[in-house]
């Protein structure tokens, strides 16, 4: 039997009730498709922080690289924000990207024909969505040098530099070729050539990968008409390429075409090494530890480590299933409670959702 070993890191906030959800029902789509998982829980973020004063500690980041896979629920705590940037929790997850030289973001958006009314957009703009953000996250203008804040004249000036280099453009553009090759062979790459010149570079880069993949079709839209065409028309999109800070936006308006953050999940992926595997939402610090969390998007995210990081392709499309299931039947979550649904906390939908895999 194969055996893997998973790294899982609860994090703040609601994490750890969704992590423990999702550890049950691995355990239970691992032992029925024939292989076993081995889980190594480490402290991450402002739970680090507390246990050992620094938001990743080093035998954290050890236990993720000996990995076959990392499964991540939640970082950040208001608790810590007057903290300096460089000791808070959301450093942890930076330098956990950093560590396992995690370049590339996928982040899936699918409607899930139970939750169409959710959305806050018209059921005939967003039925039949189903796109895929790539996101390069380990470049441009959240790493660039130089950055800081000076003071000259009586006044205080802070500075970023957005910054790509042909190589980090050209391996991110790969991986956004090569999941439209699996899709439906369609790459839309956002940027700001018109005004940036590092825009300009990534567009030449991109335009120049397409002729390796000749049965790709290629187009390019400026962030600003991205955004806007994400809420007016998304059924456009199969493939969207992305810098990290332009990613960063529109990943998250495009997960508001499901009607509810909690439900999306995301893979950050390097060349070689374990995978990060995490929702999409945050630590939800306000409903922490009252049974009030969404659990599903943590779920889909292990569904997400099956297939992507593991291989386990049928065992992810039975975590997914399960999730279908439950909401056919009408159990919602209170984020997504709706007229003549049945209203969960956390655990009680955990449990509606191995009733759904089982069955």
């Amino acid at each position: 039997m194969t055996t893997y070993r998973i790294t899982l890191l609860p994090g703040d906030g609601i994490g750890p009730e969704i992590t423990a959800v999702a550890r049950q029902l691995l355990e239970v789509v691992s032992h029925r498709h024939g292989f076993s998982l081995v889980f190594d829980e480490q402290p991450i973020g402002g739970a680090a922080i507390d246990a050992c004063g620094e938001p990743l500690p080093a035998s954290t980041l050890a236990a993720c690289k000996a990995g076959d896979a990392v499964l991540l629920a939640a970082i950040g705590s208001p608790r810590f924000d007057a903290l300096p940037r460089s000791q808070r929790p959301e450093t942890g997850l930076l330098g956990l990207r950093a560590g396992l030289q995690l370049f590339a973001n996928l982040r899936p958006v699918t409607i899930i024909p139970a939750l169409a009314d959710a959305s806050s957009l018209r059921p005939e703009v967003i039925e039949g969505v189903d796109l895929m953000v790539v996101r390069e996250l380990t470049g441009g203008i959240y790493f660039g040098q130089p950055k800081g804040r000076i003071e000259a004249d009586g006044h205080v000036r802070a500075f970023n530099t957005m910054v790509y280099s042909d190589h980090e453009i050209d391996r991110i553009a790969r991986v956004g070729f090569d999941l439209a090759m699996q899709r439906g062979r369609r790459l839309c790459s956002v940027d700001k050539a018109n005004v940036l010149d590092v825009s300009q570079l990534w567009r030449d880069r991109v335009t120049a990968m397409s002729s390796d993949y000749p049965s790709v079709e290629l187009s390019h839209m400026y962030v600003d008409n991205a955004a806007m065409q994400l809420v007016r028309a998304p059924k456009q999109f199969d493939v969207l390429l992305t810098g990290n800070l332009f990613g960063d936006i529109l990943s998250d308006e495009a997960a508001m075409l499901t009607g509810s953050i909690g439900m999306l999940p995301s893979a950050s992926l390097g060349s070689e090494g374990p995978g990060l595997f995490e929702p999409v939402h945050g630590s939800a610090p306000d409903i922490a530890g009252q049974d009030k969390a969404n659990p599903m998007a943590m779920v889909l995210s292990a569904a997400m480590m099956l297939r992507v990081g593991l291989k386990q392709e049928e065992a992810a499309a039975a975590l997914e299933s399960a999730v279908d299931r439950a909401l056919a039947n009408g159990y919602r979550t209170g984020d997504l409670m709706a007229d003549g649904c049945t209203q969960l906390g956390c655990r009680a939908m955990g449990e509606q959702l191995l009733a759904a895999l089982e069955a």
